[in-house]
């Protein structure tokens, strides 16, 4: 018999109802089951944005004359930034290289003094063989009695201060070969003393540009124009923004299903809910908050109660999400850690390399160039 209303079947409609009732049993009971297993989550709003604060300082005293960049300016790597008086650096580089075109010069002389000991061992040898040839001649004429022995023995004094003297040219010889023996204006050891006094006196005076050591935004500039500053004096902060990642502090209570690896999503307070940060687990801390605090608990003194502690959970963040929608540090976000997949190992990875800076240039070509104008010009 059918429905007067719909001209449906009467039995249709109740496997329909059949069906529904099946499917609200099931949805009861999967929601009945979620609820007393819980979900493989862990999560945490006490987690908050951290990132590399780089703290760029002065190499060498001196007063400030410009400042490129300020507080909330973008900056990238090797970009100027201070700008340091360079007078007494560029006096210092001048005293370098007159010490330099010194040291040539001096050198010079000393192998030209090599060539004038040679020539008074000569004279000396020369000496000595005439009086030897003196007192053999004397000698000769003692025996048949024409020299008197006085004379003989003042013959034989000459043959003792000849010697003497040639003992004398060739120490001086050796004294004088000594000090350049193997070198020449280039390659001897006081032009390369000389020589390394300019390098240092130019790494100082680049030292008065000060520039950027990684790409960031100016998070604090204490200097100010005119000021008089010493060698390791805060200058300015920069941090990379695009490197930023979360620590969050999960109870202990929370660690044990916790893995290196493990997928995370994050919500700032900055954004709303609505946008949410993709990360991973990679590292856990080393300990609890407390036990590296400056006054750390005593729990074996006096009443104890015990307190819930909380271990740091550092999770990195995608970089392309963090270009588009940056974060700041110090920000509050809400941290959650799917931790379904627990074949990730419990200990951080193997400490790697997070920076590499670029060392300062010590053997600059203009540097070198001018260095060997001073020694071809004074040699």
């Amino acid at each position: 018999m059918s429905d007067p209303l719909t001209g449906r079947p009467r039995a249709r409609r109740r496997g329909l109802l059949i069906l529904a009732g099946i499917v609200a049993l099931a949805a009861l009971a999967w929601a009945v089951m979620a609820f007393a297993l819980g979900t493989p989550n862990e999560d945490t709003d006490d987690a908050y944005v951290a990132g590399d604060v780089v703290t760029v300082t002065a190499r060498e005293a001196g007063v400030v004359l410009a400042i490129h960049a300020d507080t909330t300016q973008v900056v990238k790597a090797g970009q100027p930034l201070i700008d340091l008086d360079t007078a007494s650096a560029d006096i210092a580089l001048a005293r370098a290289e007159a010490e330099l075109a010194r040291a040539v010069r001096a050198t010079r002389a000393q192998i030209t003094e090599v060539g004038g000991a040679t020539a008074q061992v000569v004279l000396a040898r020369a000496q000595l063989e005439r009086a030897n040839a003196d007192f053999r001649r004397r000698r000769g004429a003692a025996a048949e009695g024409a020299v008197s022995g006085e004379e003989l023995a003042h013959a034989a004094d000459q043959i003792k201060v000849a010697r003497a003297q040639l003992q004398l040219a060739q120490a001086q010889q050796r004294q004088s070969q000594a000090a350049v023996q193997g070198t020449d204006a280039s390659s001897n050891p006081q032009v390369l003393a000389a020589a390394a006094a300019v390098r240092q006196a130019a790494i100082v005076r680049g030292h008065m540009r000060v520039t950027a050591p990684i790409d960031g935004t100016v998070a604090l500039r204490p200097v100010q124009l005119g000021q008089q500053i010493a060698a390791g004096t805060p200058l300015m902060s920069v941090v990379p923004l695009e490197r930023v990642w979360v620590d969050a502090n999960f109870r202990e209570t929370q660690l044990k299903d916790l893995r290196i690896g493990q997928r995370a999503t994050v919500t700032a307070d900055m954004y709303g809910d609505d946008l949410v940060f993709h990360g991973r687990v990679i590292g856990v801390g080393a300990g609890s908050g407390s036990a590296f605090a400056l006054l750390p608990p005593q729990n074996a003194s006096g009443n104890w109660i015990k307190v819930v502690q909380r271990v740091p959970v550092r999770i990195a963040l995608d970089a392309g999400e963090l270009r588009r929608n940056p974060l700041r540090i110090g920000l509050s976000v809400h941290a959650t850690v799917d931790t379904a997949d627990r074949s990730g190992p419990r200990l951080g990875a193997t400490a790697t390399r997070a920076y590499q800076g670029v060392a300062t240039e010590q053997r600059a070509p203009a540097v070198e160039a001018r260095i060997r104008q001073i020694i071809a010009s004074n040699r």
